[in-house]
């Protein structure tokens, strides 16, 4: 894939329809699972100036029990696990809708894994099944930084994730 063709000052929107078609063209041909993650977390975070973006994968931690485990992400030092049903992402998980946090500290259980985040937003991807098979998530050191628009090209992007693993 050749620069990002993103121009500063553009739109969300606009920086948005801009990156979606060249996270399209990343994955295309590539079956590497982590490969394709890794590219689409350096051209979300780089593309959308996020302070932090990355993926937990849901996995097995023995006795019938599963925990989200940290993947690949880019920004400051992350939580490694995250159990079902806590912080933003464990809801996100237990639930399976996105959720959209305006303020962090207001978060009932927030897991604080960066005292500079103030905002986030957390998208789950799902197998053939139904199941939730990863959360996305997106932290903003600005208060109310996310919106419908992001969740709209954010879903978009786990449709593009989907895609590569069913």
């Amino acid at each position: 894939m050749s620069e990002s063709i993103i121009v500063s000052g553009a739109t969300k929107k606009e920086k948005y329809e801009s990156l979606i078609p060249q996270i399209k063209a990343l994955v295309e041909g590539e079956k590497d699972w982590i490969a394709n993650l890794s590219n689409i977390i350096a051209a979300l975070k780089f593309g959308m100036d996020f302070f932090w973006v990355g993926f937990y994968f849901v996995k097995e931690t023995g006795n019938d029990k599963k925990e989200l485990v940290l993947g690949p992400f880019q920004g400051p030092v992350a939580c490694t696990r995250i159990a079902f049903g806590k912080g933003v992402c464990g809801k996100g998980w237990e639930t399976k809708q996105t959720i959209i946090v305006e303020d962090v500290d207001l978060f009932p259980g927030h897991i604080a894994c960066s005292s500079l985040s103030r905002s986030e937003i957390v998208v789950p991807a799902f197998n053939k099944e139904g199941e939730v098979i990863l959360i996305l998530d997106v932290d903003s050191e600005h208060l109310s930084n996310f919106d419908e628009t992001d969740k709209m090209y954010l879903q978009q992007v786990i449709t593009i994730i989907e895609g590569c693993t069913n």
